[in-house]
């Protein structure tokens, strides 16, 4: 407490002591809202280059390759976010790629209430167009992981087979939601650092997503952490061919 004290006490010294011109206001550009944590920006080529460091990791040695960068816990989402089917025979439900993130929130805005079809296709039409869009797909690249933080409480969602197919289309790998699937909210950032199942993400991290779970990678330690989890997943092929070839048992992608 003594240590908030000094800090709060400082801080006011500091702002008694700051020098401001006339007429101008300090706080103005927080009144028109800030981000305080920027967004990086990365070539194409720059994040093909990292994502073939990551081809073929999985979340276990990604997070052991966390740990030994010196980040423990740390990257995981809520176990809750997890996958929505597995393939257990080629693994097809894993991916990895680079964050492209979206922030919905829930709309305060009245609902349309029992109309006409025409005048309520109207209404609806507008709403998807203007309330909720997604200039996040101009953004999407080969390579991209999108990542959406929701409105977590309500009983909506900004997923549904179309826009996932188009997603695709333009090159995105896979999805990540703290939400379900379908849209009702209003879209409020794209490309700013969100949090996602209790995990910041600031574009341009990568992420790694199998049944074990996500992991968000930060991109300043992605490369020390692939190289690291390169030598986990390697070595545990290598132990598990030699288990097969005495149990008799086929091999199977899993250790290729």
């Amino acid at each position: 407490m003594r240590a908030i004290a000094l800090s709060l006490t400082v801080l006011a010294s500091a702002s008694a002591h700051a020098q401001v011109a006339p007429g101008t206001d300090p706080a103005a550009d927080l009144r028109t809202g800030k981000s305080f944590i920027p967004t990086p920006v990365f070539s194409e080529e720059e994040d093909r280059k990292l994502l073939a460091l990551f081809e073929g990791l999985r979340v276990a040695d990604s997070t052991d390759g966390m740990d030994a960068v010196g980040l423990p816990n740390v990257g995981l989402m809520d176990p809750e976010i997890r996958p929505l089917w597995k393939d257990a025979k080629n693994y097809r439900h894993r991916f990895i790629g680079i964050a492209v993130t979206a922030r919905y929130v829930p709309t305060n805005r009245a609902q349309a209430g029992k109309l006409p079809t025409k005048q309520y296709d109207d209404w609806a039409g507008e709403w998807y167009d203007k309330l909720s869009p997604e200039p996040f797909e101009a953004v999407l690249r080969k390579g991209s992981a999108l990542v959406i933080d929701d409105a977590e409480h309500a009983d909506v969602g900004s997923i549904g087979s179309y826009n996932i197919l188009s997603w695709r289309l333009h090159g995105a790998v896979g999805v990540v939601t703290d939400q379900t699937s379908r849209d009702l909210d209003e879209i409020e950032s794209v490309n700013r650092p969100i949090v996602c199942g209790g995990v910041l993400v600031i574009p341009g991290d990568v992420i790694v997503a199998d049944g074990d779970g996500v992991l968000v990678i930060p991109r300043a330690h992605a490369e020390a952490v692939a190289r690291y989890a390169r030598k986990i997943i390697e070595g545990d092929k290598e132990a598990r061919r030699e288990l097969y070839r005495k149990l008799g048992l086929p091999p199977d992608p899993s250790i290729r």
